[in-house]
């Protein structure tokens, strides 16, 4: 989320907080996504733990580094308690989903103009969304307008099937928008947002090895079982379950495999190990998808997992940044993020809300994204202004 306000010429982050930490188990400091948040907005994570941190102290680091009053509070707390993905969540309110409503004690302390979240949709119009309800109520209570919605990101140009939940407040003093509105007038192409249009310029590359221009078109190498399975996958959209109708392919499936199989149930277990589709948006990618096993991420062509760059591509990272630690954990950095191509959208929608001053349509799209000019198209509403715009750019 802070990459998109960093690359907007109205904003400065002056501090930001993050405990890194992949899995509980593994303990602060795991995740190592401090470092490549140093590398590409220059500033440097405090390692706390947001669970505990008295909102004081970090009324004390603001402080510290600026005496201007705070404009946007961005407070996403972790979606895996949230996640329908995950069985025990529909049963079970995980303890790290307290955060949630535990971000009102931070804008209660900072005080900012605008408070922005992101989440899973669940966090709206799952099981736990008192969650939600409280942390409205409470910023109600402090004095802020309050708007949560639910919304397929694709819709504003991610090339990816992304649903996601985004709450904005401000103080009673502005006026409160949406990013429906920032785009009233304006639709993006079904084209635009496809794997093919994202990644499809990307050199081929082979699993294991690491690009020579650079360093983040780079996928995990794959063992050879792997790679014969891989390779008998169906391009272009196929997945394991495609095996089971050659009586060669079906010794390359594994013994779970060939139990839903003979169930007659292959429910969501198709995704795991398949193909990406050239012409649908990409799967929503997760935390762990740094391995063939985990969803449909492998390449639509290629014999191996998309790359880190083109991973971070179809989750709306500019083709300039750059990550850090271990590959596994560049994969997590980018199943975890806000996509920038979203986030300097809702930059522009804040700026909007504090200056009164709705943005162009030009200005929301973040530089050197899979989303450009020529992927809009016109709606019903403002359709002059927007062949105005698009006569301008040919000129």
């Amino acid at each position: 989320m802070s990459y998109g306000f960093h690359a907007h010429p109205a904003f400065e982050i002056i501090g930001a907080v993050d405990a890194e930490i992949g899995k509980p188990s593994y303990g602060d400091g795991s995740l190592e996504c401090n470092s490549t948040y140093r590398l590409n907005m220059g500033a440097t994570p405090h390692p706390l733990n947001l669970a505990s941190v008295d909102p004081s102290e970090l009324q004390r680091l603001v402080r510290k580094v600026s005496s201007r009053k705070l404009s946007v509070l961005i407070s996403c707390a972790p979606c895996t308690g949230f996640s329908r993905m995950r069985n025990s969540n529909h049963i079970n309110d995980d303890p790290r989903n307290s955060l949630v409503s535990r971000s009102a004690m931070f804008v209660k302390a900072l005080k900012p103009q605008i408070f922005l979240m992101e989440n899973a949709r669940e966090l709206i119009n799952g099981r736990f969304n008192q969650h939600y309800h409280t942390l409205a109520a409470r910023l109600s209570e402090l004095g802020y307008k309050v708007h949560g919605s639910v919304h397929l990101l694709s819709k504003f140009g991610l090339p990816q099937k992304r649903e996601r939940a985004l709450v904005v407040a401000c103080r009673e003093s502005l006026e409160l928008h949406t990013i429906d509105e920032l785009w009233d007038g304006y639709e993006v192409s079904s084209e635009a947002v496809t794997v093919r249009r994202a990644i499809a310029s990307y050199p081929e590359i082979e699993a294991g090895v690491e690009s020579k221009h650079d360093a983040m078109h780079i996928s995990p190498a794959l063992g050879d079982e792997n790679l014969r399975r891989l390779s008998a996958i169906p391009r272009n959209g196929g997945s394991w379950a495609d095996l089971r109708f050659k009586k060669k392919d079906r010794e390359l499936m594994t013994p779970a495999m060939l139990r839903y199989v003979e169930k007659g149930d292959l429910g969501s277990h198709p995704d795991v190990y398949g193909r990406m589709s050239w012409d649908q948006p990409a799967p929503t990618i997760k935390r762990e998808c740094s391995h063939i096993g985990n969803g449909r991420y492998a390449h639509p062509e290629q014999t191996r997992l998309c790359t880190v760059r083109e991973m971070a591509t179809l989750q709306g990272f500019p083709n300039d940044y750059r990550f850090s630690g271990s590959v596994s954990n560049m994969y997590r950095h980018i199943g975890d993020a806000v996509p920038p191509l979203i986030s300097f959208q809702l930059a522009g929608l804040c700026k909007w809300i504090l200056t009164g001053e709705k943005p162009d349509i030009k200005e929301i799209i973040l530089k050197n994204t899979s989303l450009r000019i020529e992927s809009f198209k016109k709606s019903l509403k403002k359709d002059s202004q927007l062949k105005l715009f698009l006569d301008a750019q040919v000129c």
